[in-house]
């Protein structure tokens, strides 16, 4: 059983990666090298990646791609995408040239609303409780214009405060529940330092108010976060054509693709275990741009998994319908996203990202995002319901068989070749690579 080691983040980088390669490794030479080779070559952008986080030893590659000819709102836009798995960087670009081709993606940002709570514990009468806060809300405002300022200036702040009596679910358990406008900006951290002065101002006026008991005044502040639940931070995408627009298929008629489309949603909609999967696909849009433009694509993951239980049941996150030969296919979905502050100003591959994208603003990420999303979506569906998903994802997961196996140039030509009229499986793949080798 390894030892532990004390101080281990006060060694230095050279230090650390030495004791792991030689406590964790049967190689130590060889786990170094993978190691170091991952390093930049260049010693300053490589010291701004070590100091994102700690204890950095390397740098973890992932895929930086583009999906182009997305058409939204009339404006063509290439969408950057960061992520490993094979297929969906085709599928959406698949998916924007065929919508490109009928109108494209219309968006509309629905509202903006962020939310933090003050979580505390009151022992006393309820009433009481509600004419204190009602006595002392301007001073949650003016206690935390020195943190406001400058979000103000921007056309963002604090919108509301409100006490909320959560006693029937768990005894003497209180909430301040703010709402916020963070405008660019992500605004955890602006948030945050809101609510911690919300809760001091609150302790401390608390024990000067007189309506108040001995034990009344001793407010016990829990904690205070924001919420990555931002049910009214929304954004809607959708598309549109004539169901006779839609025939790209020759094997399906438009009329029985839209039934069967419509259909398949509508599973999602009422079948959790299909929901999953379902939602997931569109997270595969979403989470690409979001971890591209530098964004947290886990606090995006968490809200948008919450939204879709807000009915008290998992759910689809899209929607489809067919009405006077009409057919639409939308989604409306929860993204707190920032284009100011945290990585957006410091990663060089976001600053690229946010630059291919036009400087957009918060609200504009919002919809681009969005439409990644559905795109995705769309993609996944018209496969499933046509030629199945395995045909266009295990083609686009070939090269990584072939690079696992070390196939020469020659023997991905002819597996390529071969795979074109025949289905792709690992053990295919791999029984033909032999076939070949002997």
């Amino acid at each position: 059983m390894t030892k532990a080691i004390a101080g281990f983040s006060k060694l230095s980088k050279e230090e650390k990666i030495n004791w792991i390669v030689n406590t964790h490794f049967n190689n130590p030479d060889s786990a170094k090298q993978v190691i170091t080779q991952y390093w930049n070559s260049d010693e300053a952008l490589q010291k701004l990646h070590d100091e994102f986080i700690e204890n950095t030893i390397s740098n973890f590659y992932m895929p930086f791609g583009v999906a182009p000819n997305f058409l939204i709102n009339g404006k063509n836009v290439t969408i950057p995408m960061a992520i490993e798995e094979s297929s969906v960087v085709a599928a959406a670009s698949k998916a924007a040239k065929f919508w490109s081709n009928r109108g494209g993606f219309k968006t509309t940002v629905i509202s903006t609303e962020k939310i933090g709570q003050v979580h505390f514990m009151y022992k006393g009468a309820a009433d009481k409780l509600d004419a204190f806060f009602h006595t002392i809300k301007p001073k949650f405002f003016s206690e935390t214009e020195s943190i406001t300022k400058n979000m103000q200036k921007r056309g963002g702040g604090i919108i509301d405060i409100n006490l909320r009596d959560k006693t029937g679910e768990l005894e003497h358990y209180y909430q301040l529940h703010a709402t916020f406008n963070t405008k660019d900006s992500m605004g955890a951290n602006f948030i945050n330092s809101c609510l911690e002065q919300f809760a001091k101002t609150l302790k401390e006026e608390a024990l000067q108010y007189d309506a108040f008991s001995e034990e009344e005044k001793q407010i016990q502040v829990v904690m205070s976060i924001l919420s990555n639940y931002v049910p009214n931070c929304l954004v809607r995408a959708e598309v549109s054509c004539p169901v006779a627009d839609l025939k790209e298929d020759k094997h399906i008629s438009q009329e029985e693709f839209a039934e069967k489309f419509v259909r398949a949603v509508q599973i999602a909609e009422i079948e959790p275990y299909r929901a999953v999967t379902h939602n997931k696909g569109i997270m595969n849009g979403i989470d690409a741009v979001v971890i591209a433009t530098g964004n947290d694509f886990r606090a995006v993951e968490a809200g948008v998994h919450a939204f879709a239980s807000r009915n008290g049941k998992y759910s689809s996150l899209s929607h489809a319908k067919v009405e006077n030969g009409i057919f639409t296919f939308w989604l409306e979905i929860p993204l707190a996203l920032g284009t100011v502050g945290g990585l957006t100003g410091l990663h060089p591959l976001v600053k690229i990202a946010l630059e291919m994208l036009g400087h957009p603003s918060a609200e504009e990420l919002m919809q681009i995002v969005a439409v990644a999303g559905l795109a995705q979506n769309f993609a996944a569906l018209r496969s499933l319901t046509t030629t199945g998903i395995q045909q266009g994802h295990m083609k686009m997961h070939l090269m990584n068989i072939l690079n696992q196996f070390q196939a020469t140039e020659t023997e991905r030509q002819l597996v390529t070749t071969h795979f074109e009229h025949n289905t792709v499986s690992h053990s295919a793949v791999v029984d033909y690579l032999a076939s070949l080798r002997k």
